[in-house]
């Protein structure tokens, strides 16, 4: 009786291996490579300043954001670490033509700024960043928080204008637009920090 069940254990045994022969074949997936870049069209950068003594807020972006650096990279943090920008001050943009252009005149223009120029100096792995920003002749480096998920990177922080010797710029601002700036104290205020947004979608490609 045993010799019975172990000739049948090692047939099966056999016909196992035999059935199961190309099994590496069609478990093994292939390997897939992407690659990231960075986009122009993909890049967004909120601004928000603040006005009147209790700090209303008022938001606006850029039209127009040049990116330079690597062309592409398999690692989306590699990529991030290689760009550097370029923002025309003249095109500010906050839904109202008229505040535009003041901005652009009164601050940047004051400020001799047409382009704010910067790169990204560094992502730490405790999700801190540091991007070095230029303007008014003054190179700055601001620390801020960031997030690098499914190819898509955000950078926050809040700067002080007055770090790059813009106060000029800010009191110039409040003046022409004294009235809009006086809240319900009588006190016409613009106050000199900004809080910043940076978002980009990395283009993915995969062969």
């Amino acid at each position: 009786m045993k010799k019975h069940l172990l000739l049948s254990a090692t047939l099966l045994t056999g016909l196992l291996f035999s059935c199961g022969g190309n099994g590496d074949k069609t478990t093994k997936s292939s390997s897939e490579k992407c690659a990231y870049s960075v986009v122009n069209e993909n890049c967004t950068l909120e601004w928000t300043a603040f006005k009147f003594t209790e700090r209303k807020g008022v938001t606006g972006t850029f039209r127009e954001i040049n990116i330079d650096g690597m062309a592409s990279s398999e690692d989306p943090k590699t990529l991030i670490e290689s760009l550097s920008f370029s923002i025309p001050t003249s095109s500010v943009e906050t839904e109202n033509p008229e505040r535009n252009g003041k901005i652009s005149k009164q601050f940047f223009g004051t400020i001799s700024t047409e382009n704010i120029t910067g790169e990204v100096k560094s992502l730490g792995k405790n999700g801190k960043a540091i991007i070095a920003i230029k303007m008014n002749g003054v190179s700055k480096d601001v620390s801020g928080d960031y997030t690098l998920n499914a190819g898509t990177f955000v950078f926050k922080a809040s700067i002080d204008v007055v770090d790059w010797n813009a106060g000029t710029g800010i009191a110039s601002l409040n003046t022409i637009c004294k009235d809009l700036h006086t809240g319900t104290d009588g006190v016409s205020k613009l106050w000199s920090d900004v809080d910043l947004s940076f978002t980009t979608v990395l283009k993915k490609v995969c062969k």
